[in-house]
């Protein structure tokens, strides 16, 4: 091993080492994309025997170094063009490479799963040796070559051979996990693998084409994916940043869809049929499922019913006036207060309220035996729904800081904020469609009505504004007059009622001017 001393022959040593690992690349790749074809406890022995078999392909040949140089001699001629034995390997190997690289590229395109559960969709082991001996062939006669133009020393190209090949056994493992789990890798991969397929036919047909113009646009191929994979990279450390629920609510929202798909006709013997697309989920059920999902990120107030729709019994009122209000409302239960709602006694069912009326009983001592269950506007809405199993079917009173009542909440509501509204007897709807638009009452809840309009504006993550009375107020700083105009790009809201001190009515219309004035 003195020669290893020449600088020389160490110089030509390094050199031959790093070419035959550049021309070893493109097997490698294509070892991974196969031996992702086999079941997983056979691949890394796939990889192996692959480069064993490479290995020990190019040693051979480089033993027959005298039977190498005949390769060059033509063999036959068609026309002008004469074919050697190593034209009809580049020849073979092309369209090999061709087919082989068109298919595997096919089937990733098509999104073929190729791990099927009973394993029927798993290649043979030695069906993907071969292939893997075929490609051989063809990248060991370039490494070969190259390695007998560059050194002359037998001894020095077979280390070569062999250190380089060492170096790809302990880099296959990981390159090919790399290209397994990156699909764009494999694209890319199977591209260059269709580039170089095509450059070995066209070299077996006497088209000499630069080596340098694969490389220069393989490499550029190459950082264009690497800036792709830190972009994708950075996009994941950004949304692992945000709340698994948000994420996976986004998700589903998105698989549901929301827009509505086109219908198609179909003319047969000159009668049109309409086709219907099949929807995988109805309007109904993307409301329902958008409503759950979207229920941990709303607040008690957007759930509530308002304080100023709350019907409650008042006993500084006569017994005629309470009998009286529990008759004609539909209300089943009412909040018993003494003289203003805040002051609350406690909650009754307004049957056995009348019940205890026709009887006599006090009607403080009767309320005061069911006290109400009082809760803070801040609470989450997924503790809510503990709170009002506890309250066994009545509903909940709902506070701010100083105490006042802000509203109520009863089962009902939480349904209502889920599939949306289901209006009493005397109620209208809140959001009602006619041929202008929208007439949409001014405590509409926000949720339902961005849901409706399929408009992801109206709420801001910031935003504390629960009905679509206060994001108007909000918008404009102060209480708006009848007649009012109010753009919030896309759309455009018309107060229709209102009082001095609230909105009653809005008509909400769609807009194409993206300016937004009052």
């Amino acid at each position: 091993m003195s020669f290893l001393l020449d600088p020389s022959v160490f110089a030509g040593l390094f050199t031959l080492i790093l070419l035959e690992i550049v021309l070893g690349i493109d097997n490698l790749v294509f070892i991974a994309i196969l031996s992702d074809k086999l079941l997983p406890k056979q691949r890394d022995k796939a990889r192996l025997t692959g480069l064993l078999l490479a290995m020990v392909m190019r040693l051979g040949l480089l033993s027959l170094m005298s039977w190498m140089s005949t390769m060059n001699r033509p063999l036959f001629s068609v026309g002008d063009c004469s074919f050697s034995g190593r034209e009809l390997m580049l020849l073979m190997g092309g369209i090999f490479l061709l087919f082989k690289a068109t298919t595997e590229l096919h089937d990733r395109l098509e999104n073929r799963d190729i791990h099927d559960l009973d394993h029927k969709g798993y290649a043979s082991f030695w069906s993907v040796v071969v292939q893997v001996v075929v490609l051989d062939a063809v990248f060991s006669l370039d490494a070969v070559i190259t390695a007998v133009g560059m050194v002359n020393n037998l001894s020095i190209m077979m280390l070569a051979v062999i250190m380089a090949m060492s170096v790809m056994v302990i880099a296959s493992k990981p390159l090919t996990d790399f290209v397994n789990t990156h699909p764009t890798v494999v694209v890319l991969c199977l591209s260059f693998l269709l580039m170089i397929g095509f450059s070995l036919l066209a070299e077996g047909l006497h088209f000499n084409i630069p080596k340098g113009y694969l490389y220069a646009a393989i490499s550029f191929s190459i950082v264009i994916e690497l800036f792709n994979q830190m972009a994708r990279r950075n996009f994941m450390r950004h949304q692992e940043r945000r709340p698994m629920r948000e994420r996976t609510a986004e998700a589903i929202q998105r698989l549901m869809g929301g827009h509505k798909q086109h219908v198609s006709h179909r003319i047969e013997d000159g009668t049109v049929t309409t086709l219907s697309p099949k929807e995988a989920f109805k309007e109904e059920e993307r409301y329902m499922m958008n409503g759950v999902l979207t229920l941990a990120a709303r607040s008690v107030r957007s759930i509530m019913t308002p304080r100023g729709e709350i019907s409650w019994v008042n006993l500084t009122a006569s017994l005629d006036e309470v009998r009286m209000q529990l008759l004609d409302t539909p209300h089943s239960l009412f909040p018993v207060c003494s003289g203003e709602l805040d002051s609350i006694i406690g909650v009754v069912r307004a049957k056995e309220l009348l019940v205890a009326l026709d009887h006599g009983v006090d009607v403080f001592a009767f309320a005061s035996a069911t006290p109400p269950i009082i809760i803070p506007d801040t609470l989450n809405p997924l503790n809510l729904l503990g709170v009002l199993r506890r309250a066994k079917g009545s509903f909940v009173v709902v506070t701010g800081e100083f105490g006042a009542v802000q509203g109520l909440i009863t089962p009902l509501d939480v349904l209502e904020a889920i599939a949306g509204e289901f209006p009493d007897e005397d109620e209208t709807p809140d959001i009602v469609l006619d041929e202008d638009g929208w007439l949409v009452k001014g405590g509409a809840d926000l949720h339902s009505l961005q849901h409706l309009l399929n408009n992801k504006e109206l709420i801001k993550p910031k935003d504390h504004n629960a009905s679509l009375a206060g994001l108007i107020i909000e918008h404009i700083g102060r209480l708006p007059k009848v007649g009012d105009i109010i753009n919030i790009h896309p759309l455009r809201f018309q107060i229709v009622e209102a009082t001095d001190y609230r909105i009653d009515l809005i008509r909400v219309t769609k807009q194409d001017n993206k300016k937004n004035n009052c």
